[in-house]
């Protein structure tokens, strides 16, 4: 399982209560961009529109500019590949209880491209400072226990 792409600010901004995997579905030059690691997925988020899930804002750079299609948004709207009870019970938390989907990284499972995102809750700014202050005071205890 190599991991391909990862979305570190999300892991700072929300607090993850689930996590779940879904593949996507993709343009071949998509692929070859993601796999040579042409991705960014700062900003983006998973949406349930219907019954189907959508990934929305994840950037794809083309793998070659002079062979990509006319017309080829870096940015477009992808379909998440999941089952339909998975669809229905993650639509009926985000909807009820205000959290989100946030996709946490991309790696690859069998030569199959996977996301991994999370259902998540939003941070607000004063937990953010205390995970801060956590966790440099865990790095200086790390550090003292080392000497």
């Amino acid at each position: 399982m190599a991991t391909l792409a990862d979305n570190k600010k999300a892991l700072f901004d929300y607090e993850i209560l689930q996590t779940h995997q879904a593949g996507l579905a993709l343009f071949g030059f998509e692929v070859k961009a993601i796999l040579a690691g042409r991705v960014n997925l700062r900003g983006a988020f998973v949406i349930i529109r219907g019954n189907e899930a959508f990934l929305v804002n994840a950037d794809i750079a083309p793998y070659q500019a002079n062979n990509t299609p006319a017309g080829y948004e870096q940015s477009r709207t992808r379909k998440l590949l999941l089952k339909k009870k998975e669809i229905a019970e993650l639509g009926g938390k985000v909807s009820q209880h205000g959290l989100t989907l946030i996709p946490i990284s991309l790696y690859t499972v069998r030569h199959k491209i996977k996301l991994s995102f999370g259902l998540a809750k939003s941070r607000k700014k004063f937990e953010k400072r205390e995970h801060i202050k956590e966790r440099d005071f865990k790095r200086q205890r790390q550090r003292i226990l080392k000497t």
